[in-house]
């Protein structure tokens, strides 16, 4: 459970984000997947992330500390909307670098939008994860725009590819932020892996 979440810090560089000495756990999804409406829903605080409907909000590594014992990194989206080649491929490394070289980050989290057919964009996206060996799971978003029948669907084929490329399934949590879905097991998995890092450090 989440009982405090506060902003601490806006970055375009990893090397000046905040000492390593906490776990992080970085959000990332193509643009207007829904994800400062999740953050805000996971963290009891609707004006916590910046929401736009304009795609392409988020354009820093933005740092929030939870319960004083860990990281919430919100991530600029890719597939970026209406901004220029030289905007993208700076935001690209940007991105790439943190993912890379951040030594405390204990896992991303991906936003796949559940309304849609698999997207090139995200399965290239976590097919670069894999080859770089960095941890992720899958967050199924706007799970309360279609029946669940749909939703169970498209998550299925999403499923499918990952098994196509990883010869096996990603952890994933299927999500809400307007009903809340979601919410506990996600955090529930984030609590456990907090304890873990905490664990190994000791």
């Amino acid at each position: 459970m989440i009982k405090k979440a506060s902003f601490v810090i806006s970055n375009t560089d990893y090397k000046k984000c905040p000492a390593p000495v906490m776990p992080e756990f970085a959000f990332i999804g193509r643009s207007n997947v829904g994800k400062s409406s999740l953050v805000n829903m996971l963290t009891n605080n609707k004006n916590l992330a910046k929401t736009s409907g304009k795609p392409g909000k988020t354009q820093l590594i933005n740092h929030f500390l939870i319960n004083d014992n860990w990281y919430l990194v919100d991530l600029p989206g890719y597939g970026f909307a209406k901004v220029s080649k030289s905007i993208q491929s700076t935001w690209e490394k940007m991105i790439s670098d943190y993912l890379i070289h951040r030594e405390n980050l204990v896992a991303v989290c991906v936003l796949i939008d559940s309304r849609l057919d698999p997207q090139k964009i995200d399965i290239e996206f976590i097919t670069w994860c894999g080859e770089q060996g960095i941890p992720f799971v899958l967050i199924f978003t706007k799970s309360d725009k279609q029946g669940k029948q749909k939703t169970s669907a498209n998550v299925r084929k999403f499923l499918d590819s990952c098994l196509e490329i990883f010869g096996d399934e990603p952890q994933y949590y299927v999500t809400s932020a307007q009903t809340g879905e979601g919410k506990e097991e996600l955090l529930a998995f984030i609590g456990e892996e907090v304890e873990e890092y905490y664990d190994s450090q000791k």
